[in-house]
């Protein structure tokens, strides 16, 4: 009950609450960790939610990196982490087109302006358990604008009072721009309830935050290649120092963190530049930030908020 009334509040904050709107990247092909991370001083009773939205960031980004604030009164004067760092998820040379990363919630979008190679990242929100957002390779097919919401059976039967056709407009769940992936029912949209952006809430479609989903609809072409993944565990490396980036992923049942991560650092020729203790430790922690495990340091180490990559 308590929670509810919280998310009302904070649904209410969010409308005029000064936020960002993706985070676009020059990168080359060796480039394998985008962004820096940041402090905020929290002021004005704001909660995590409104902080990670600001920032672009989902729910589950903003409390995975900050584990002792509370989300909805983390407390004024407290330092809340800003995790807009991210180690890119795998990809094949030269791939142009989006790669969605369940497991971290958020999806990249790989394009060119003239010659110059560009990420463009954004938080997202997906299906919840029973109704998992599919992984596999997809293409957009569909780019709709006000998109009317043509209330699937499985859910009519759930809330028998919705309508057939719900219209655009503020109760649409879609938001003002949806995009088809081929072969399914399933939508990249927007949402009328900006917080349940970085959680698993949806039938399976991919949720973006208002003012992102405008962004990321003019910037797709129809055809663009999609790709939806599991990679709870990322490899990256910046000159001598290697990172890994880990998330819980509670849908991969007796996963193995360690393995997984021992197996792409010797795939990648890292292996022996890693410190095992700081492997175990960030393994554990599962911060979802990226955190230098190099032999080299004496204590894990993330990178400066100063850095730019």
């Amino acid at each position: 009950m308590k929670k509810c009334f919280y998310l009302t509040i904070i649904c209410f904050i969010l409308l005029n609450f000064n936020i960002s709107s993706g985070e676009t990247f020059s990168v080359s092909q060796d480039t394998t960790i985008i962004g820096k991370l940041q402090t905020h001083i929290l002021k004005n009773k704001e909660s995590l939610i409104e902080i990670a939205r600001h920032y672009d960031l989902g729910y589950n980004e903003i409390v995975d990196a900050n584990p002792n604030l509370d989300p909805f009164v983390p407390g004024d004067g407290n330092k809340a982490i800003i995790p807009t760092f991210w180690i890119l998820p795998d990809r094949v040379n030269n791939f142009q087109g989006i790669i969605i990363n369940l497991s971290e919630m958020r999806l990249y979008y790989f394009h060119k302006k003239s010659k110059e190679q560009l990420v463009t990242t954004f938080p997202i929100g997906i299906g919840d358990d029973g109704v998992e957002t599919p992984m596999g390779k997809f293409k957009i097919s569909h780019k709709i604008v006000n998109p009317p919401w043509y209330v699937p059976e499985s859910i009519k039967q759930e809330r028998p009072e919705l309508p057939a056709v719900v219209p655009p407009g503020p109760e649409n769940p879609l938001g003002t721009h949806a995009m088809r992936l081929s072969g399914l029912s399933y939508l990249i949209h927007g949402t009328n309830r900006p917080w349940a952006v970085g959680r698993k809430v949806t039938h399976g479609c991919i949720r973006l935050y208002p003012e992102d989903i405008p962004k990321l609809f003019d910037i797709v072409p129809v055809g663009t290649e999609v790709i939806i993944v599991r990679q709870p565990v990322k490899v990256g490396r910046v000159g001598n120092e290697v990172y890994i980036e880990v998330h819980r992923d509670d849908q991969l049942k007796d996963y193995d963190y360690l393995k997984n991560a021992i197996e792409q650092l010797a795939k990648k020729g890292l292996l022996k530049h890693v410190d095992t203790f700081k492997l175990y430790y960030v393994i554990k922690q599962k911060s979802g930030i990226p955190t230098s495990v190099s032999i080299k340091n004496k204590e894990p180490q993330i990178l400066p908020s100063d850095s730019w990559l």
